[in-house]
């Protein structure tokens, strides 16, 4: 039978905590006896308090974040000089040029072709699937993640944005920036000038007409312009 505490007499309480990062105990219960020398386990519950997230983290999640961070500046810089490594390079290296987008990108797959001078603020928020051509002048804004699919055939100067800006002025002043990822399925040809914004997919088999400014989802298999 559980008895308050008030009637006990001449008890010892021996406490035994697991660690020493406790903020709060709930359903503490004991049985006292008089006379009796007893040990008490609290039946605890533990909050860990959580390390806050980096920026690169809110980014990636599609939060409001600081580009500025310097964590994220020198992602941006390696990123820079891989793709200015990759652009200084002659048609004929490209065992060369295979090794650096490798290390650019998240994910590449085999057999992919994509002609200089190509720039991106990451890379290693990009995946290629196979067989992917990319012409002139491709840049990708890649603060979250773009996912390109198989056999994907993209025309010169498109531009891939998975970057944005608050529309609310004080906010976008404060410099706080966000994204949303893209994602491109297979066999979708995109023709030049296209600009492909936040947020958007492009369904298997899809065609984007030459100079398009795509704003919201693309279904599969059709052509848009």
């Amino acid at each position: 039978m559980l008895k308050p505490i008030v009637e006990a007499e001449n008890v010892c309480f021996n406490y035994h905590s697991l660690d020493g990062e406790t903020e709060a105990l709930k359903d503490i219960s004991f049985s006292v006896e008089k006379g009796e020398f007893i040990s008490i386990v609290f039946n605890t519950t533990f909050y860990k308090r959580r390390a806050p997230m980096t920026e690169k983290e809110k980014m990636l999640l599609g939060m409001y974040y600081k580009a500025s961070d310097k964590d994220l500046t020198e992602e941006r810089n390696t990123a820079r000089s891989l793709a200015a490594e990759y652009n200084s390079t002659a048609p004929t290296e490209l065992e060369r040029r295979e090794d650096i987008l490798k290390k650019l990108f998240k994910k590449c797959g085999r057999n992919i072709y994509i002609e200089p001078p190509f720039y991106c603020d990451y890379g290693s928020n990009i995946t290629l699937g196979d067989n992917v051509y990319i012409n002139f002048d491709c840049i990708i804004l890649d603060v979250c993640n773009v996912t390109i699919g198989n056999n994907v055939f993209i025309a010169p100067r498109v531009s891939i944005f998975a970057a944005a800006h608050p529309i609310d002025a004080d906010i976008r002043n404060s410099l706080l920036e966000f994204g949303n990822p893209v994602n491109i399925g297979n066999s979708v040809w995109i023709g030049g000038n296209t600009v492909i914004n936040p947020g958007v997919s492009i369904g298997d088999g899809s065609i984007i007409g030459s100079g398009s400014v795509v704003t919201k989802d693309i279904p599969p298999n059709v052509i848009a312009c």
